[in-house]
């Protein structure tokens, strides 16, 4: 285990013997991240692999750099059919690590053999347009739809699940137990598997109990004896009825009653149990719903991603080469992997960029790192500027119109920084100096916008803001 301060190698004090920091608690988090992983790969090991999804991804909460753990789950999301999951933590473990990872051997398997990548991609189109189809109510075609995913995919967990599901809400039991025990066979830990699985059974119970159920004998046995010139006959284990025997016979007439009320209620329940499905059926399809709307352009950045990883590979390799540490990269590496996962999560990644301009205004790194560091920093933004801008002007104005303007200020400038043809945003940042007292700075805010922006319904309004303060001077 390697010092996060220094570099040096620790040994079983609880401080470090290079730089004397104190490594206890780090200790703590690196074994728990480890002792995860090995949870993740126990589970793997015997095909539990959504434990192991569970296990890997609380792993890299507590360590994001663990290699070994990020490989293992782009392995186990691909054993499950799920090859862009896959792919997205392989390309962040080469990311973290560009030199003797293994990551590059399932990057290059996949991009190798393009016909395989074209046909994976396929089948989540396939997937998506049976999802369509199940909210469209054509159960029919959905069904054929998963076949043909299937047909290219047969580890495709997810879609075996929905093909069962259709299959329930057909009553076609056995069909659904078929591709249940199939995605077990895959999976033995899906709970999602094992509910559908255990319905499955309870709705074939019934027909195993009444093939099974023993035959009655009809015959009774009976005793003959003669009493004179008489015959006598009677029936063996006969008794006189008694308070016993008449609760006896109450207690099987309500036993016969219930057993009644369960064929008439069944009914009932089969179409609640179809009602469940269907409502299950709902909520997959509104939880892919989502996905769908980013597939596409998912798709076309799997096309680039090649390109972007390297760019961005070879400006990290170009800092850490310069000098850098993982300290002073630290928000900037988290900015480019929540990009990586979700390019959407525009909040998440400013927030992270934040700490970048802190750590980019620092003055003890060389020349050299400062480049290398602003390269990386300027590709991330041109990849993002328009939605940072955005982001920044809608937080920086909501605040401005809430009299927040201490908190509208770092939004709007930073929404100005990185579109400086954005009046709008330079305008209510100098109003926001200027109602917040700072009056020198707001004078100069109105400057520019009037000596950038002449002739515009702004640079009119700035310099009736600049008349009015010089006024009240």
């Amino acid at each position: 285990m390697i010092c996060y301060n220094c570099g040096c190698r620790l040994t079983e004090h609880d401080f470090c013997t290079g730089c004397g920091v104190d490594v206890s608690g780090y200790k703590k988090i690196m074994y728990m991240s480890n002792r995860l992983y090995n949870d993740g790969l126990e589970k793997a090991a015997v095909r539990d692999l959504s434990g192991a999804i569970v296990s890997l991804k609380q792993s890299l909460k507590f360590n994001k750099n663990n290699i070994d753990a990020r490989n293992l789950l782009g392995l186990v999301y691909f054993e499950t059919g799920e090859a862009i999951s896959a792919l997205g933590q392989w390309v962040i473990s080469k990311n973290l690590r560009p030199n003797k990872n293994i990551a590059d051997d399932y990057i290059d398997m996949l991009q190798s053999n393009q016909t395989r990548l074209d046909s994976l991609n396929q089948t989540i189109k396939k997937y998506n347009q049976a999802l369509l189809y199940c909210y469209q109510d054509s159960q029919d075609l959905a069904v054929i739809q998963l076949k043909k995913v299937l047909s290219d995919n047969p580890k495709y967990v997810r879609a075996h699940q929905l093909l069962a599901l259709l299959y329930m809400n057909g009553e076609e039991w056995e069909k659904a137990q078929k591709e249940l025990q199939k995605c077990n066979q895959i999976d033995r830990g899906s709970t999602t598997t094992l509910r559908y699985l255990k319905e499955v059974e309870n709705m074939l119970m019934p027909e195993e109990v009444a093939r099974n159920l023993p035959k009655k004998k009809n015959a009774e046995q009976v005793v003959r004896y003669q009493s004179g010139n008489e015959t006598i006959i009677q029936p063996i284990n006969v008794k006189e009825s008694k308070g016993a025997s008449t609760l006896l016979n109450v207690g099987l007439g309500v036993i016969i009653g219930i057993a009644i009320a369960c064929f008439l209620i069944l009914p009932g329940r089969i179409q609640s149990v179809k009602a469940d499905i269907n409502k299950e059926l709902r909520v997959v399809s509104e939880q892919s719903d989502a996905k769908t709307a980013t597939i596409d352009e998912l798709e076309q950045k799997v096309q680039k991603l090649t390109e972007e990883n390297t760019t961005l590979t070879e400006a990290v390799a170009a800092y850490e080469g310069a000098g850098g540490n993982s300290t002073v990269t630290d928000g900037l590496m988290m900015a480019v992997e929540i990009y990586l996962e979700n390019p959407e999560d525009i909040e998440t990644i400013a927030s992270y960029l934040e700490t970048v301009e802190t750590e980019e205004g620092q003055e003890e790194d060389s020349e050299e790192k400062s480049e290398a560091f602003v390269a990386l920093y300027d590709k991330l933004v041109e990849l993002l500027g328009d939605r940072l801008v955005k982001y920044y002007y809608d937080a920086g104005y909501e605040n401005y119109r809430a009299e927040q303007y201490e908190v509208a200020i770092p939004s709007l400038r930073r929404a100005y920084q990185y579109d400086n043809t954005k009046v709008e945003a330079l305008f209510y940042l100098g109003n926001s100096y200027h109602r917040s007292g700072d009056d020198t700075q707001a004078k100069e805010i109105f400057a520019e916008v009037i000596d950038n922006f002449p002739d515009t319904e702004f640079a009119t309004r700035a310099e009736t803001a600049m008349a009015e303060i010089n006024n009240a001077d």
